[in-house]
């Protein structure tokens, strides 16, 4: 543009730098004169911008761990509520093609709570039945312990008088500290109340997830502004499939695993088969931990009854289903629905362990889970490497083919003809 005097009057370009700004002393400094900030290297800008993304992001997960910890009771009873969900929902999905939904919910509820029950009675049994020849055998099995130990067949001796030392210093130290094991007792009656609590809360809310649960899921998305209901639809899905698939694969493995170890005890006609079984079935919930430590109570209760060899059997038995579980069990009935590395597995339930006890490391899994579900639905994935390309970077420079050209350098590109 030109003025009535001829003198050009355009204006500068958007992101130019007028000659005024840069006869401004410093304005080459000046980020309000220049547009950028030129004081510090660019690889630690992009470290400092990325280290306060991360600091945010710990600070949220901080802050959502916080809030769990202090509505302890809640988290516990919506999960509960959530696991039952997940196993009566095809149950109930089922009866409702020929009867109401409420109905459905009701009876499917109460085939759950019947067939808890009735595993509980049967155990009870089976321990009221069993407790008199167990507690002769076991008095047996003690015995053929304690002389193992005084054979001296082993690089070390333990005689009977060491034993007899061992269980009256034991007895001293509950004597001692009889104050504080009543107070855990009364702390742990506590525990129990508050775990009814929950269990009665995740009860009531499992009544409306199943009767109810599409309705509430369409309140919660109508809430949101539409821009982003499509994503919360993908989440939500991708989350509550892999949630579903990972507690309802659990519980019939958990299933197999109890039936299993039932007849493999029984066949060995190990005492307390039933509970024990139990005790294998409640340990599939907890991996890589809970298995373990079953096949170790059931190979003490063997041994202390039947002797070395039937402790041995157990252990090896136990053992075999482990591996059945792990290489037919879990690819047959979870598929791919959870797809997470054995060592993520067992990052998770550390971390699950040390944060939050037993109760963390049953849940870590499946958490980690759905997260992952929900990030791979969200995310956009760039085309795969190959391990070759992988495996390129760990390679030595050969200078010769860089053409030693020093470090910082740019090549410049020969002039054309040159």
């Amino acid at each position: 543009m030109v003025d009535v005097t001829g003198t050009s009057t355009s204006r500068p370009r958007s992101g130019a730098v007028s000659p005024v700004a840069r006869r401004v002393a410093g304005g080459r400094r000046n980020p309000h004169v220049v547009g950028a900030d030129e004081t510090a290297p660019r690889w630690l800008r992009r470290s400092a911008g990325v280290s306060w993304r991360l600091l945010v992001v710990v600070a949220a997960v901080v802050l959502v761990f916080y809030a769990t910890s202090r509505v302890q009771l809640l988290f516990v009873a919506v999960f509960l509520a959530l696991v039952f969900t997940a196993v009566l929902r095809p149950l109930v999905d089922a009866m409702d093609r020929v009867m109401p939904r409420g109905l459905a919910t009701a009876l499917a509820l109460l085939a759950g709570i019947l067939f808890f029950l009735g595993m509980l009675t049967y155990v009870g049994y089976s321990i009221a039945t069993q407790w008199n020849d167990l507690a002769r055998q076991f008095e047996t099995g003690i015995d053929q312990i304690t002389d193992f130990l005084e054979s001296g067949t082993l690089p070390f001796t333990i005689t009977n008088d060491q034993i007899v030392d061992a269980i009256d210093e034991g007895v001293a130290w509950v004597r001692e500290h009889a104050g504080d094991i009543a107070t855990q007792a009364a702390a742990s009656a506590g525990s129990v109340a508050v775990g009814f609590t929950a269990l009665a809360l995740a009860i009531f809310c499992t009544v409306f997830f199943l009767a109810r649960g599409t309705q509430m899921w369409t309140w919660f998305l109508n809430q949101l502004p539409v821009r982003v209901r499509e994503s919360w639809v993908t989440a939500g899905g991708a989350g509550w499939y892999t949630f579903s698939g990972y507690t309802r694969g659990t519980v019939l493995i958990a299933l197999a695993d109890g039936v299993l170890a039932f007849v493999l005890l029984s066949v060995l006609r190990v005492p307390l088969a039933a509970p024990l079984a139990v005790l294998v079935l409640i340990g599939a919930f907890i991996p890589l931990i809970g298995a373990p430590a079953a096949m170790v109570v059931a190979m003490i209760v063997a041994l202390a009854a039947n002797g070395l060899w039937s402790a041995v059997a157990v252990g090896v038995g136990i053992a075999l289903i482990g591996q059945l579980e792990g290489h037919v069990l879990q690819p047959l009935i979870m598929g791919k629905q959870v797809s997470l590395h054995p060592v993520v597995v067992a990052l998770a339930v550390t971390a699950g362990t040390l944060t939050a006890g037993i109760l963390g490391a049953v849940i870590s899994v499946p958490l980690v889970a759905v997260a992952w579900a929900v990030y791979s639905r969200l995310r956009t994935l760039d085309p795969p490497m190959d391990e070759e390309d992988a495996a390129d970077g760990s390679e030595p420079v050969d200078d010769e083919d860089d053409g030693a050209r020093p470090a910082g350098t740019t090549p410049v590109a020969a002039p054309p003809g040159g």
